[in-house]
């Protein structure tokens, strides 16, 4: 195997993610340093994260005064995909791939690399993911630096009042999402339901903020896995099984055919 080859492929597979990384993280940098956090400590996060959503929630706990579990709650909920990710990823390495290199691969894999290495034919090499995974992590560093930066030369009242951008990033994400789907919509409703209740109800007011956010996510995934199934009994999805030709239309159009050939239908 030729390790420089394959890792010049990774890195060129990264390079058009890792720019595309560089506005969001350019966001969450100067939100973050807005909302009271020094650079260093918004590049930490960012460095040892790598995730989008995860960092914006948790970031949002931390300003609204959320403790430690909560946090880590949180970010582990939003962000256990990950884990599935790698998971299936770790069937396509190399056999020979040692544990280090597998444990620097599970930290760069976003939905993004994850796309980029599941679609990529034959086995993954090492080299090949490290390479992938490098220029995600430097665009999302910049940009979470950039941002930072652009944040400390604002008025104070303007970096106050930029706060709201924070609410309008997730109204952007899952706005699309439940204009395609239904189930996603009611998913979402179920969320802002349980939110709610949980807030304005008296008995749940021993609750932080940081604990409903938790508890809506996990009551409103689950419930949407058990109203909504991607899968039948059998494996297939309802997609899946529209697309199937009916088994009496089949029969009907062979019997057609065979009268105007004049055979029987039972072959040639």
């Amino acid at each position: 195997m030729d390790w420089k080859r394959e890792f010049k492929k990774g890195v060129k597979s990264g390079l058009p993610i890792g720019i595309g990384y560089i506005p969001v993280s350019f966001t969450f940098g100067f939100l973050a340093v807005s909302g009271g956090l020094p650079i260093w400590v918004a590049v930490i996060i960012s460095l040892t994260n790598l995730t989008s959503a995860g960092q914006f929630a948790g970031t949002n706990l931390i300003f609204a005064g959320a403790g430690y579990l909560e946090v880590a709650l949180t970010t582990f909920v939003i962000n256990i995909r990950y884990m599935l990710m790698s998971l299936s990823l770790s069937q396509k390495l190399e056999r020979k791939t040692g544990t280090l290199a597998r444990l620097v691969m599970a930290f760069g894999i976003t939905d993004e690399t994850f796309v980029v290495g599941s679609l990529r034919p034959g086995t993954l090499t090492a080299p090949f993911m490290l390479g992938l995974i490098l220029m995600p992590v430097a665009g999302w560093n910049l940009g979470t630096l950039m941002g930072g930066c652009i944040s400390t030369l604002l008025p104070q009242a303007l970096q106050n009042a930029m706060g709201i951008a924070l609410y309008a990033m997730f109204i952007a994400l899952i706005i699309p999402a439940a204009k395609a789907s239904a189930h996603v919509l009611c998913i979402i409703c179920i969320a802002v339901a349980v939110q709610c209740g949980l807030k304005y109800i008296p008995v749940f007011s021993f609750l932080s903020d940081g604990f409903r956010v938790i508890i809506s996510t996990v009551t409103a995934a689950g419930l949407g896995a058990w109203l909504f199934p991607g899968t039948d009994d059998g494996g297939e999805t309802e997609e899946a099984r529209e697309m199937e030709p009916n088994e009496e239309e089949m029969n009907g159009e062979i019997r057609d055919m065979s009268k105007e050939t004049g055979g029987n239908g039972d072959g040639a």
